[in-house]
């Protein structure tokens, strides 16, 4: 779409007042009286008029709007491409029939556009391609064309006329981070992307998700199945994404254990377009196995830690265990073991643990995490600068499958939320998962290192469980963006406090010291009597 430049006003004309404009929030425009007078013409420039300018700097940017995609009350997406090179974008402001946004330079991701490289010729390197987002509670709609005015340094505005898409808030969400995962930068991909969210995208995009995941969250559908006693020693939390055969499948692999009957199963389901096949097989498998099923339909994905904290509320325990759909008992008294381990370890090592876990192959997958620094560099500013990102590894992970250090009772930073055993009101404590983080990732070391943070370490106990990795739900686009968030956000919030002795597989943080003999040999006395009892 082609610009236009507005030519000023003469000096005794009358100007109306423009709506309020402020960064990020759309205002209603101001109702006004009528006036007499003409509004003051307004001219085009042609390129005649162009050809004969003399100016060092067009009057107009090359520029195109490819995409104005709208969720009232949500938020507003604006894709496209600017040559301004030399007079660098300052911010974009969008105006309705009513209402204006302005975009500012710190929430526009700033993308390489070899289309456009080639097309304007021989410049040096320069990300002629934008995308600009922001969030906002209230304006958007509109009937008619909207206008954009491109705004550079030097008080260049270019002016375009387009038309806007008007979606869904979850479509928006999903539109942004996928244009986030496929962004292309001339350097490294995921350090630019991390360097454009700590300038303001990033805190953009996690208020407007958490805008998003409250009104999906705020009433679920709750069916139950099975016996309904009054409560349990556990409840098996189980968030489900775009698989619903796992649920089928997990049912059957756990019913029939030893100290299964303790326990009762509560599966959300962050796709509602599941429901009726989800509902359909509970009733098949309350018939053939008998388990305490709770089923939760979601209207939408809220991620796996609001899916989990909902869940949580509806539970009928003191002990919360969040698993994935893709992890099945390795041990038969699987169940059994678990109960054993909370009547007899030390109240501190049962607060919060998980399991080791194995591949499909027999080798280990996870006997806990510990916490990496990566450290880029990023070209975005003009001259480099590092960029720190937080990352977690499993300890033991391809190892045999009696390797004891990895398998052994002990503290650890972290342990992965495929299978987390959680004393209830510990879990509340620490306020639940983090609904701040999108979709899923990162929300296990976040929820641990809350706990390290009140005194408390994360604990690794012997109760094996199989783990198909990557088997549990569909990976769309958008998961790839939020993953980009959600390691932004981890490291901004913790970095510090991994640095301070969390940082590498063997940490110096004190409650990562190994329990002391006693401690150790009471916990194991305490069993002994308790099984000699049984």
């Amino acid at each position: 779409m082609a610009g236009r430049v507005r030519q000023a006003p003469s000096r005794g004309s009358k100007k109306r007042r423009a709506p309020a404009l402020l960064s990020g929030v759309i205002e209603p425009a101001k109702a006004e009286p009528a006036r007499a007078e003409p509004a003051a013409p307004e001219r085009v420039f042609d390129d005649a008029d162009f050809s004969r300018s003399n100016a060092v700097f067009p009057r107009e940017a090359r520029c195109s709007i490819e995409e104005l995609m709208i969720a009232p009350k949500g938020g507003v997406i604006i894709t496209g491409w600017i040559d301004d090179v030399f007079q660098p974008l300052n911010c974009i402001r969008i105006m309705g029939p009513d209402w204006r946004v302005e975009i500012d330079a710190a929430h526009v991701l700033r993308v390489r556009r070899m289309d456009v490289e080639e097309a304007v010729g021989g410049r040096r390197s320069h990300a002629f391609g934008f995308v600009g987002f922001v969030h906002f509670e209230r304006g958007g709609e509109s009937a008619g064309p909207m206008r954009v005015d491109m705004c550079q340094a030097g008080g260049l505005v270019t002016t375009v006329e387009c038309a806007a898409t008007f979606v869904e808030e979850p479509e928006l969400r999903d539109t942004i981070l996928t244009k986030l995962a496929a962004a292309s930068f001339f350097g490294n991909h995921g350090i630019e992307s991390v360097a454009y969210l700590d300038r303001g995208l990033g805190a953009q995009l996690v208020r407007f998700n958490e805008s998003i995941t409250r009104r999906i969250v705020s009433a679920p559908y709750v069916k139950r199945f099975g016996p309904q006693q009054r409560s349990f020693r556990g409840s098996i939390l189980v968030c489900l994404y775009g698989k619903p055969e796992l649920f089928f499948a997990q049912n059957c692999l756990f019913a029939g254990l030893p100290g299964i009957d303790d326990y009762e199963f509560i599966y959300v389901s962050n796709s509602p377009e599941m429901a009726e096949t989800l509902l359909r097989e509970a009733r098949c498998a309350d018939l053939i196995y008998g388990l305490a099923v709770s089923i939760v339909i979601l209207p939408g994905n809220a991620g796996f830690g609001a899916a989990n904290n909902v869940a949580a509320r509806i539970a009928r325990s003191d002990r919360l265990l969040a698993v994935n759909p893709d992890v099945f008992p390795r041990d038969r008294d699987w169940a059994k073991k678990h109960t054993e381990v909370l009547d007899a370890a030390p109240a501190e090592q049962c607060r919060l643990f998980g399991a080791p876990l194995y591949y499909d192959d027999g080798s280990l997958m996870h006997g806990g995490m510990y916490f990496e620094i990566d450290v880029g560099l990023s070209l975005s500013g003009g001259a480099p600068s590092p960029v720190s990102l937080c990352r977690t590894e499993h300890y033991g992970k391809g190892a045999p499958p009696d390797c004891v250090p990895f398998i052994r009772s002990r503290p650890v930073p972290a342990v992965t939320g495929a299978f987390i055993s959680m004393e209830r009101s510990w879990f509340d404590q620490l306020g639940g998962f983090s609904e701040s983080l999108i979709f899923g990732h990162y929300e296990d070391a976040d929820l641990c290192l809350k706990s390290i943070a009140r005194g408390t370490a994360p604990w690794i106990h012997d109760l094996r469980l199989w783990h198909l990795e990557g088997k549990g739900s569909t990976r769309r686009a958008p998961q790839d963006g939020a993953s980009i968030v959600n390691r932004w956000l981890f490291t901004r919030n913790w970095m510090g406090m991994i640095e301070d002795g969390l940082v590498g597989p063997a940490p110096t943080h004190a409650l990562m010291r190994p329990p002391r003999v006693s401690d150790t040999g009471h916990a194991k006395h305490r069993h002994f009597r308790q099984r000699r009892a049984t």
